[in-house]
């Protein structure tokens, strides 16, 4: 298997170090459009055998892209890039006939009318709505698969196949009780992506209501993560689970809620309020006169420090899981199926923070799946819709047990 990774940032750089421990590749292409930081993140691999090779790309530019693939021979496209980029990723995968895979889906919105009450464009559609084409070219898109959405969504395909006759409801829910020393305001990942997850409408599902959406930070609940973490209040935030899980596993609620915390939240609120959320360029004119066009939400960026680089200041554990509530043989069934890191291995054992590592371990382990012909399949594709056992085993084989809580007791 040949590999084009495109972005070399924090969640780029852990794939990289992953999947070097690895031998089901034969090259990974390490693609950024800062092309010193593509060289960066090869040259601090242990790679005799030059697996890895590093090349400058502009995401945005499909030919580009495609050209790319063709010119490396690569089977799969692997996106670690900001949501912005995924059409001209997706489709310039299409176009080289390769395969695609992504942790992040296309980008939706807002309703005009009642964004707080109906859906506009969701999460992920634009995907789907090309899902005939990647039918008719043999290949496979395998959207959503990092850590949420990713590892959340094979958790609910597992609990339906072997946990529950029946599903009640499923709730995504995600804590941690991490800190950053010397850092009032420190976003663990991506501060764009993160802004565009929580400002717009939470989307829930409901099977006789279809998808709807919520006002931001909607239902509170305080849900308590095990392995120390301990009781986080969650609230509903916008996520590729709640429009991917009903496409594969029959669940009368799907939810995803996120352990913010009131001051993470009331930081986005006034982001909001100040207008510094927003994606469209404004002109700003320096002392010298000279005008620049920029987003204000890429000045929040780059106003803040880089996630990847936050690993040594950084202390305690992060938790990914899926809540299921339903029945199994004819009783009341309750489970938690989850997935902790904590910072100091992940920062001992790969240089990587916990919650970059986290997220990319997931798509690697799917590459290895779908390089051994276990996982397999045509067109666009969530998590859901292929066998979890294999992936939860492997991801075990890592060195990254996954967990269950049910009824207050735990178990792996």
């Amino acid at each position: 298997m040949r590999v084009l990774l495109v972005g070399a940032g924090g969640v780029g750089t852990a794939i990289t170090r992953i999947a070097a421990r690895r031998d089901f590749f034969g090259h990974f292409v390490v693609a950024d459009y800062d092309l010193a930081r593509a060289e960066a993140a090869v040259a601090a691999l242990d790679d005799d055998g030059g697996r890895f090779t590093a090349r400058r790309i502009d995401a945005s530019d499909q030919a580009a892209v495609t050209t790319l693939l063709a010119e490396e021979r690569c089977d799969v496209l692997l996106n670690a890039t900001d949501p912005r980029f995924v059409m001209p990723l997706f489709e310039a995968a299409l176009a080289a006939g390769s395969h695609y895979m992504d942790m992040a889906m296309s980008l939706s919105r807002p309703d005009a009318a009642q964004p707080y009450a109906r859906c506009g464009v969701k999460l992920g559609e634009e995907q789907f709505a090309r899902a005939g084409a990647w039918e008719r070219s043999g290949r496979l898109a395998l959207v959503g698969m990092g850590v949420e959405p990713g590892l959340s969504d094979v958790f609910a395909r597992f609990a339906a196949d072997e946990l529950f006759d029946e599903i009640e409801e499923i709730g995504i829910r995600d804590g941690a009780n991490l800190t950053v020393e010397g850092y009032d305001f420190a976003p663990s990942f991506s501060i764009w992506t993160t802004i565009e997850e929580c400002l717009n409408p939470p989307v829930v599902y409901e099977r006789e209501r279809g998808w709807f959406t919520t006002e931001p930070f909607s239902e509170p609940e305080v849900f308590d993560f095990p392995e120390g973490i301990g009781p986080v209040e969650c609230v509903n935030v916008e996520h590729e689970e709640v429009l991917l899980v009903p496409r594969w596993v029959d669940a009368g609620r799907v939810t995803f809620k996120y352990g913010l915390g009131d001051d993470f939240i009331d930081k986005l609120k006034t982001l909001h309020a100040l207008g510094l959320d927003a994606t469209e360029p404004v002109t700003v004119r320096g002392a010298d006169g000279a005008t620049v066009r920029v987003s204000p939400r890429d000045v929040v960026a780059a106003c803040l420090p880089d996630p990847a680089t936050l690993g040594e200041r950084m202390t305690g554990k992060t938790c990914a899981g899926t809540w299921v509530k339903g029945v199994k043989d004819g009783r009341p069934r309750e489970v938690y199926l989850y997935h902790v890191v904590d910072n100091q291995w992940s920062m001992r054992t790969y240089g990587s923070q916990a919650v970059v590592w986290q997220t990319a371990v997931n798509p690697v382990v799917a590459l290895e799946l779908m390089a051994g012909g276990v996982w397999a399949g045509t067109g666009v594709l969530g998590p859901e819709a292929l066998p979890p056992r294999p992936f939860l085993d492997l991801l075990t084989a890592y060195g990254s047990p996954w967990g269950t809580r049910e009824y207050g007791s735990e178990q792996g």
